[in-house]
């Protein structure tokens, strides 16, 4: 078994996992932000309603749930479990 390229697999697959965290996170910040912020012709460029915006901000906290999950199922935990 090649340990350095797995090592270099594993590195890049949680380089991955941690960008899509960190873009999930921003944009759900960012929505937070607008709850208060705009107004209606601004969420409506979103194409947000400002009735839907909190079911908006829950579909993207389980949009970060299945990331992380999916994120952790792809990380290989023997390996990870070594150190």
């Amino acid at each position: 078994m090649d340990y350095e390229r797995e090592l270099n697999i594993l590195k890049d697959n949680l380089e991955r996992a941690k960008s899509l965290k960190y873009r999930a996170e921003a944009r759900l910040e960012q929505l937070k932000k607008t709850r208060g912020r705009y107004n209606r012709g601004e969420l409506k460029e979103l194409n947000v309603k400002p009735e839907e915006l909190e079911e908006e901000i829950q579909k993207l906290t389980n949009e970060i749930n299945v990331l992380f999950k999916e994120a952790n199922e792809l990380l290989p935990k023997d390996l990870l479990e070594k150190k």
